[in-house]
């Protein structure tokens, strides 16, 4: 099982301190993470093996939509702050609808 992680710049504390707390159920049911380049970043330096996309505003929005679509990615958690102003604003929505 794959599992996408995104999160907007104001969650990303948020996001990395929910995968520590659920890190043994990933563990225990080897689940792949997959996240956008900045969220990436942020999980590995908390120690986790993760594959990194591009950044969200570079594309990675459209990479993880692309591998949902091509059903090599089960479930995608975002982690989003609707009160930030995102320049790629029209990628996420994207996402959402898939």
């Amino acid at each position: 099982m794959t599992i996408a992680i995104i999160a907007h710049d104001g969650k990303k504390a948020d996001m990395v301190a929910f995968i520590k707390d659920h890190i043994e159920v990933l563990q225990q049911r080897n689940i792949a993470l997959i996240a956008t380049g900045t969220t990436g970043s942020h999980l590995e330096r908390a120690g986790l093996t993760v594959e990194c996309m591009q950044s969200g505003p570079y594309g990675g929005d459209a990479q993880i939509a692309s591998r949902l679509v091509e059903k090599h990615v089960d479930m995608v958690v975002f982690f989003r702050d609707p009160l930030g102003k995102h320049p790629h604003e029209v990628d996420v929505n994207m996402l959402m609808r898939l």
